[in-house]
């Protein structure tokens, strides 16, 4: 059984494999190869949750479930839209991209889970609570102002706090509906400088609060990025959380770092944190744990190992990424793996309008491919991706353009454009977000297919596109898009459905299907 027949839900159709990883029934990191940021983890008797980011993507904040940590399948996201303003809607030259909601904090505190983020794009800090997590119907509490990498703690005595801030990090006393910081209530810097347990010349300074008390102590995990060097691990504690607070570093390996602490019913503890993984994002990391006078210890040697000593034999799939045959019923909701590129405009799309199709229909008037609204993605994933899907273009109009992307600040994209009632398959590709035609064909049917795949292995990072006239003969066009992870983007690749018009609305395409594998076999492409 391959590491990731366990998180990819294939429909019966594609059978994913991960190379190198077959042999073992081992679980190995990172133990999601795809783009799950900030993680932040609880664990409720024998079930784990995990928040993480998803930024300027809609719905967001996604939770996820697992029972050994190391497979974790999707319940759904806190929100459908984390706001309502120029940003978020796409509007002029302003977007979210790379903005959005950033890391949260998840907890369980007398029979309610609590997630809460922060927003400069919306200037606030949100805090969603449920009852029962896994139905995913969480009710908002928002208030100002936005409080940076922030970690929720509920007190022995009652009394809510946020710990939030970058270097200097300042302890705030929430009022106990958590409407808002309490007036006259405690508000102090506890932590100063945090950095400096590990680097006197930070590149970055300590942020990604993430709190947990254990045996009387209240521990403090954050990272830093020394100048010259990698993201580090540091970790702070106090038998008060109002301090005062000794720290040390705990791991600088890899650049594995930023997350939280958590223990297994067994009595086992591990750190899961994240790494910066190349174009594909920055994936989730599990990394043993032993405690040492009070002090937890990360890795094995001081080092974050690939393979883990637990045992990793599911043969059952999980929905972080998923094919898609668009055969429901108009009103339906879409599978959790699809998140819209900002947020959507809900009467200009649908499934079931035309049987077993996804219809996306122009919304207004754009200058290129990354202010398009209604682009549908998927995340990317590795050691290799391939996204499938078929097409009809009937119905565009004049200066539309409709395909599937590799998105990203860099992107790379194979579609149609309409220009004088002419229609032709391009290939573009952008650097720094400046596209570039790099092939044109013309197109005399109404359908056409494309694929996109991604490799990711040893930071290979290329994207290569496809056409087929009949499904069966593909075509590579253009040439490789070399992907960048980008901080305006903020985010890993994702493969994305879209339609946007240059010249007037009116048009819509309709796609057939949208299918995923793990292989380039078959591409032309040495596998």
């Amino acid at each position: 059984m391959t590491r990731y027949n366990t998180f990819f839900q294939l429909f019966g159709l594609l059978s994913l494999c991960a190379a190198g990883f077959a042999s073992s029934e081992k679980a190995t990191n990172p133990f999601i190869w795809a783009d799950v940021p900030d993680v932040a983890v609880i664990r409720v008797d024998d079930t784990y949750y995990m928040s993480s980011t998803t930024m300027h993507m809609s719905p967001g904040l996604p939770i996820m479930k697992s029972k050994d940590l190391v497979n974790w399948e999707l319940l759904g996201y806190a929100y459908d839209t984390l706001a309502d303003n120029e940003a978020l809607r796409l509007e002029t030259e302003r977007s979210a991209y790379g903005r959005g909601s950033w890391a949260s904090s998840l907890r369980y505190h007398e029979g309610k889970f609590y997630v809460s983020t922060f927003s400069d794009t919306s200037g606030r800090t949100h805090i969603y609570v449920t009852d029962d997590i896994e139905k995913c119907e969480w009710e908002e509490i928002s208030f100002e102002p936005s409080l940076h990498d922030h970690s929720l703690v509920f007190d022995d005595d009652g009394t809510v706090y946020l710990l939030y801030g970058g270097g200097n990090l300042r302890l705030v006393e929430l009022e106990e509906d958590l409407s808002g910081i309490k007036e006259g209530g405690f508000n102090e810097v506890v932590i100063e400088h945090a950095e400096k347990v590990a680097t006197d010349n930070a590149m970055l300074h300590a942020e990604g609060t993430q709190v947990l008390k254990k045996d009387g102590w209240y521990y403090v995990m954050n990272i830093c990025w020394p100048q010259g060097g990698m993201r580090t691990q540091i970790v702070h504690r106090s038998k008060s959380i109002k301090g005062p607070y000794e720290g040390r570093m705990v791991l600088q390996d890899k650049g594995v770092a930023q997350g939280c602490l958590i223990d297994t019913p067994e009595g086992e503890w591990y750190a899961v944190l994240f790494q910066d993984n190349g174009a594909v994002g920055r994936s989730p990391w599990l990394v043993p744990v032993t405690w040492e006078d009070g002090w937890p210890v990360l890795g094995e040697d001081g080092k974050a190992p690939m393979v883990l000593d637990i045992e990793d034999t599911e043969d059952g799939f999980s929905n972080i990424v998923s094919s898609d045959e668009f055969n429901r019923g108009s009103g339906e909701a879409l599978p959790l793996a699809w998140q819209w590129n900002h947020n959507p405009v809900n009467d200009k799309w649908s499934i079931g309008e035309r049987r077993g199709h996804l219809r996306l229909e122009t919304v207004r008037v754009d200058d290129d491919v990354l202010h398009a609204r209604n682009m549908l993605t998927q995340r990317t994933f590795g050691p290799v991706s391939v996204a499938e899907t078929k097409l009809d273009v009937l119905k565009m109009e004049n200066g539309d353009t409709a395909g599937m992307i590799a998105l990203q600040q860099d992107y790379g994209y194979v579609g149609v454009v309409q220009e004088s009632g002419q229609r032709s398959v391009v290939m573009v590709r952008a650097h720094d977000g400046e596209p570039e035609v790099l092939a044109t064909i013309p197109l005399k049917q109404k359908s056409v297919y494309f694929r996109i795949g991604c490799d990711f292995r040893e930071r290979t990072d290329e994207a290569y596109f496809f056409y087929s006239l009949d499904g069966q003969s593909w075509e590579r066009i253009g040439e490789a898009l070399q992907m960048r992870y980008t901080l305006p983007h903020f985010m890993g690749y994702r493969f994305g459905l879209f339609n946007w018009a240059s010249e007037e609305v009116g048009g819509y395409v309709d796609f057939d299907y949208y299918r995923i594998s793990g292989e380039l076999s078959g591409l032309g492409l040495e596998n």
